[in-house]
């Protein structure tokens, strides 16, 4: 019984140091400061981006369509018209003019056209191939090919080295339009020399400028250099590879 007693007392005292140290535990932990769990601050996002708002630009390209659509044909009333357009813009409205013009070249309204690329012109503004492929057309469909030569010319002059095949393409079926081979064999000339290599239809025309000017034998050369030796077609719902003889181009 004295036996039964002894242990139990021993185990009471285990028992109640066992508690007194997890006691002193947190303690422990809270005076040691490299023991603390430290919390990792969050991870902060940085947007280097800004939302640009494009709405206004649509409502400035439509209001210009509006301007320039109910003007006499007179160069002073346009270019006044579209100088007030811009007076109170900090920056030129180059989008909202560029919209304009797409625009007005869907309604097919040619002598706006002009008419608004010549202003931009003067402005230094939108010397694009995109705005000049836009140019060529209007004069080829409101058949000034005077003013043609002189916008080509200046084209070869400032941006030889820079001008688009589609720009050469432009030109050309412009030239096959009126139904002239010598100038379409002109710019192929330049085409050739600045290295820019003509595409399927393009090679097409001037191949019939060849056809027509009684040489012949340039135009095999012409198909020999640059036709492609395949050409798909069509065929019930499916597109099939065939040779590209010389007679298809």
């Amino acid at each position: 019984m004295d036996n039964l007693r002894g242990d139990l007392f021993l185990l009471h005292r285990f028992l109640s140091k066992q508690h007194n140290n997890q006691s002193k535990l947190p303690c422990i932990l809270s005076h040691d400061k490299s023991l603390q769990i430290v919390k990792k601050p969050g991870k902060k996002e940085h947007h280097l981006w800004k939302n640009r708002d494009s709405a206004g630009s649509g409502q400035k390209a439509l209001h210009l369509v509006r301007i320039v659509s109910n003007l006499p044909n007179e160069k002073e009333a346009i270019y006044g018209a579209l100088d007030k357009w811009t007076a109170w813009e900090t920056e030129f409205p180059v989008i909202a003019a560029a919209k304009a013009l797409s625009i007005l070249r869907r309604r097919k309204q040619w002598l706006r056209i002009i008419q608004v690329s010549k202003w931009l012109l003067s402005k230094g503004q939108m010397l694009t191939m995109g705005t000049y492929d836009t140019l060529l057309l209007a004069f080829d469909m409101d058949g000034r090919l005077d003013e043609t030569e002189i916008i080509w010319n200046m084209i070869l002059q400032t941006h030889s080295r820079s001008i688009s095949k589609r720009l050469f393409s432009r030109i050309i079926s412009l030239y096959e339009h009126h139904h002239m081979p010598e100038k379409i064999l002109e710019v192929f000339t330049d085409m050739e020399e600045l290295g820019v290599r003509p595409d399927d239809d393009t090679v097409y025309r001037v191949g019939r400028a060849f056809e027509i000017s009684g040489q012949s034998h340039k135009k095999k050369m012409l198909m020999k250099k640059y036709r492609k030796r395949w050409r798909y077609l069509y065929f019930n719902g499916e597109r099939v590879r065939v040779p590209a003889d010389e007679e298809s181009l």
